[in-house]
């Protein structure tokens, strides 16, 4: 049976990575800036509207809120209509990790489809967030149930967790990676209001290079390169 969750303050820089993408898409699409600023506000009214207590803040930061419909179960996230979760990181290379994971099991789910040749670029930002109620899935009380936690392909018992933790008001959750090598701390910030700022802080451009079995990823400024290989249920460093 899991612990009992217990809440404390969480103040910290989160990471996030997103795909630097969609502005180079619709410019292909148009001749000028404005013509772009157009179709850009044609595309957003196509979208569901961004919940009420979320309207301030930077797109970025709102739009894993924006989708009532989820896919697919992620940590604390049930598919169909679920309340949204931003994944984030505490640093940028572990949020960089995750989204090398994400990006391995689509093309292992499509292996028809060829690895893309030129380098994916992407962008990580980063966001203050403090909130007066916090649940560490890291600490010894609640590490007890790591192997719950952890688990690479079952979800079941975080997704209870966060309902659990949802209700008694509990807005982020602090929990240990399974993809990065070494298992640094990700963050799931369950609300809005979590956000200091509603403008991302810091940005940084990544890319990523993928090739059979493993990925490079670059950064441009501070400038870092790392290689992972690819294992069952976690990256490795090469």
């Amino acid at each position: 049976m899991p612990q009992e969750p217990r809440f404390k303050p969480y103040v910290n820089e989160v990471w996030r990575l997103v795909e630097a993408q969609h502005l180079v898409s619709t410019t292909k699409l148009v001749d000028s800036g404005e013509e772009q600023e157009q179709l850009e506000q044609i595309l957003e009214a196509t979208k569901p509207p961004v919940p009420p207590n979320c309207r301030h803040l930077h797109y970025l930061l709102s739009t894993p809120f924006r989708y009532g419909r989820y896919p697919w179960d992620s940590r604390f996230r049930r598919k169909g209509e679920s309340p949204g979760v931003f994944y984030g990181a505490e640093d940028p290379m572990t949020a960089v990790a995750e989204t090398v994971w994400q990006r391995k099991v689509f093309f292992d789910a499509s292996p028809d489809t060829p690895l893309p040749v030129a380098p994916g670029v992407y962008t990580a930002f980063s966001v203050m967030v403090r909130v007066p109620l916090a649940i560490d899935l890291t600490e010894p009380t609640m590490s007890h149930d790591a192997v719950l936690w952890t688990d690479p392909d079952d979800y079941s018992a975080c997704l209870d967790l966060a309902d659990r933790v949802r209700q008694a008001g509990c807005e982020l959750i602090r929990y240990a990676s399974v993809r990065h090598p070494d298992g640094p701390a990700n963050i799931a910030v369950l609300t809005c209001r979590a956000f200091e700022s509603a403008d991302p802080v810091q940005f940084q451009t990544w890319h990523l290079i993928m090739r059979p079995g493993r990925t490079q990823v670059r950064r441009e400024h501070p400038r870092v390169s790392v290689e992972f290989e690819f294992r069952t249920s976690r990256l490795a460093f090469v």
